[in-house]
């Protein structure tokens, strides 16, 4: 597939990203605000290195599957979509945003995947009034009381998905749970969701390095507690080398896993393969969900990456593509009229591969989320499939606390 982003660079910070000249860069240096008739100008926050490389590498393909449909255009507007790797890094990711505002003038932004680092790019991107719709991270410091007019968490609110595993797990009616997260804010913010539906006894909470991939010293902990299900978020490499280690240590024969679609969706299968099967996990997306949107989405992605199936990350980064362009289709391609822009991204008027959903006054989603299984299918494929709703048409537990209309 032919390149469809450009390359941002800066020299001295480390990325994977292919190079641009600075004389590339320089002609873009004291370029006005976006006129009528030059193209729109996206930011794109990419994390292909890093802890969080693998979940980056799957939206990357969901955001390049949908620029080539639409003709890398949006609302029927030519568009350049500047992208660079944020290697999931705070203070790298704050400088390359500075660029992305001050001298490629971006008109909208998405990405990164993690919490922590949208908390670090944020307020340049409200200051700027550069509207931000986020493919992955959902932190409960912008859905309450500091919502923005100009974030959108198009995918989620943290807190949704982990409290739709709770809500599994008290369904399950478990005794005794141990919970296991990251130490960032989206590790946090799983553990609350989790306990705010959970009405068993949490035995201990166990947080991790961000990135770490040997647990022995939590597994040895895990055997120690004796616990009837563990809840871990470990997306990434951190799930695949966790799922792996908890099987290979025979916990798996007294344990129950519970987890989210973060750390069992079709990437991390893809890595850990069979012992995989019987995982129990909630997500608010999935690929087999009976929607004419997904199914085209699915067939599209399978055909254009050889047959894999798409992962949550790809499916996220493909809806805020399409966000985006139903926006600008409804400003008429003026997007320099930012009031006119936000009101019309806040109407979420595009064909969502999840059905329904709507965005509450925090501009986060209100959507079902599904409990899902993995097995083999009709092909051998070890993969997940849905089973039921857990939770319908559902908020987030911050909105109330936003004062946004």
């Amino acid at each position: 597939m032919a390149p469809l982003f450009r390359s941002l660079c800066v020299a001295t910070l480390r990325r994977t990203a292919h190079l641009t000249a600075w004389a590339t860069l320089a002609a873009f240096a004291s370029a006005p605000a976006h006129a009528q008739g030059s193209p729109i100008k996206v930011g794109v926050a990419l994390d292909v290195s890093g802890p969080f490389a693998g979940p980056g590498a799957e939206a990357r393909d969901g955001f390049a599957l949908a620029i080539k449909q639409l003709g890398s255009k949006l609302g029927g507007q030519p568009a350049e979509f500047v992208q660079t790797d944020m290697a999931g890094s705070p203070d790298q990711a704050k400088q390359l945003v500075d660029r992305f505002v001050q001298r490629e003038k971006i008109d909208l932004f998405t990405g990164p995947i993690a919490s922590n680092v949208a908390l670090a790019v944020a307020p340049t991107l409200f200051a700027a009034k550069v509207p931000y719709l986020s493919n992955n991270a959902g932190p409960s410091q912008l859905a309450g009381a500091q919502c923005n007019p100009y974030f959108f968490g198009t995918a989620y609110q943290n807190d949704q998905f982990h409290e739709a595993a709770g809500q599994f797990a008290a369904d399950q009616k478990f005794g005794r749970m141990v919970l296991i997260a990251p130490n960032y804010p989206a590790g946090k913010d799983s553990l609350t969701g989790f306990k705010r539906k959970f009405k068993g006894q949490v035995a201990d909470e166990i947080y991790t390095k961000v990135g770490q991939i040997d647990y022995a010293t939590e597994l040895a902990q895990l055997r120690a507690a004796k616990p009837d299900a563990v809840y871990f978020f470990l997306p990434g490499a951190m799930g695949i080398n966790f799922i792996k280690q908890f099987v290979g240590a025979g916990l798996s024969k007294d344990i129950t896993l519970v987890t989210s679609g973060f750390s069992s969706d079709e990437d991390v299968i893809g890595a850990v393969g069979e012992p995989m099967l019987g995982l129990f996990n909630t997500t608010h997306w999935a690929h087999d969900l009976d929607n004419a949107a997904n199914k085209a989405f699915v067939a599209a992605f399978r055909k254009e990456y050889g047959g894999r199936y798409p992962s949550l990350y790809a499916a996220q980064a493909y809806d805020v593509i399409m966000a985006m362009d139903a926006a600008v289709k409804a400003t008429g391609g003026k997007v320099s009229d930012k009031e006119a822009l936000t009101k019309a991204i806040a109407k979420a008027q595009f064909p969502s591969v999840r059905g329904n959903f709507r965005y509450a006054n925090n501009h986060f989603p209100v959507q079902n989320f599904y409990l899902r299984s993995i097995g083999k299918n009709a092909e051998g494929r070890v993969t997940n499939k849905t089973i039921r709703t857990v939770l319908e048409n559902y908020g987030d537990a911050y909105a109330a606390q936003c004062k946004l209309k």
